[in-house]
């Protein structure tokens, strides 16, 4: 069942059943989310929409990895792969969201990991994590917590993959306006190498240019999208350091990924740890203007 906010000027909705993704953000009935391929590709394990990547964001660089002291071997499991690497965690499309809370213009939900057997053979943390959607103003704010539910402390590797659309103009006539940042090289399986160039901000036309690439980010954490007349702007806030700007070949979206650590932190042990007793939040807002 979707439910779907309504507040200043904006309408989201969201599909707690399915994953919690978000499929729709309208703005005087303007969509800024595109969803390619439409719910039944998420269904069928393929990104789109606004969905949560956890409890890993895109790829690990092997099929075992080793966080907070345990060692995890990932073979044999059912997992999303690309390019033979596992890629995104284990919550594509997963059913058992509850919805804890709800009015007008936002909406809690909340998954229990550590109660999924199937889930802790990936990520053997039990954890809680929970959703909110808020619209505030002319943003939608998304705030997202994990707090360990057992004595085992948790890794952070979590983040977001909205699909982002401009409702006029050709994606090549689209400015893409990127902070002032320091570039993660990629190899070519898209693992980070340690190495890193910073680069000032820009705000240039995507022209026939493609991405997918890894940026840390400074005290500036203001990605955007820009034509003529519209602006889409994705703040990243507290938890959100790093930022995946994905747009392939022959596309008509721009993704623009919050992150809460680099890709395959979880192998390099560059992630967050989240203590028991303790919580982790990572907030970031799309603002349509």
């Amino acid at each position: 069942m979707s439910e779907t906010l309504a507040g200043g000027g904006l309408e989201a909705t969201f599909l707690p059943d399915l994953g919690m993704l978000g499929s729709s953000l309208r703005r005087r009935g303007e969509e800024f989310i595109a969803l390619p391929g439409g719910v039944a590709a998420y269904r069928d394990g393929h990104q789109t929409g606004l969905p949560l990547l956890a409890p890993w964001a895109n790829r690990l660089d092997g099929w075992r990895y080793r966080a907070a002291g345990i060692a995890v071997d990932l073979t044999g499991l059912p997992l999303q792969t690309e390019n033979q690497l596992p890629i995104h965690g284990t919550m594509t499309a997963a059913s058992g969201w509850t919805l804890v809370e709800r009015d007008a213009a936002s909406l809690r939900a909340r998954f229990d990991y550590g109660s999924r057997p199937e889930l802790l053979a990936a990520f053997p943390f039990p954890h809680e994590i929970e959703v909110e959607a808020r619209l505030d103003g002319d943003s939608l704010e998304m705030t997202t917590t994990l707090k360990p539910t057992s004595d085992r402390p948790v890794p952070v590797a979590f983040g977001w993959h909205p699909y982002l659309r401009l409702p006029t103009g050709e994606r090549s006539e689209w400015r893409l306006s990127l902070p002032a940042r320091d570039h993660l090289a990629l190899d070519a399986r898209g693992i980070p190498t340690g190495a890193s160039t910073p680069e000032a901000a820009e705000a240039d036309a995507i022209g026939d240019r493609t991405f997918d690439d890894l940026y840390a980010l400074g005290p500036d954490r203001e990605l955007a999208l820009e034509s003529a007349d519209h602006r889409l702007a994705v703040r990243y806030g507290e938890g959100c350091p790093y930022a995946q700007v994905f747009a392939p070949p022959g596309a008509d979206f721009v993704c623009l990924e919050p992150m809460t650590a680099p890709t395959s932190s979880l192998t390099t042990g560059t992630c967050p740890i989240v203590a028991a007793g303790e919580a982790f939040t990572a907030r970031f807002s799309i603002t349509p203007e």
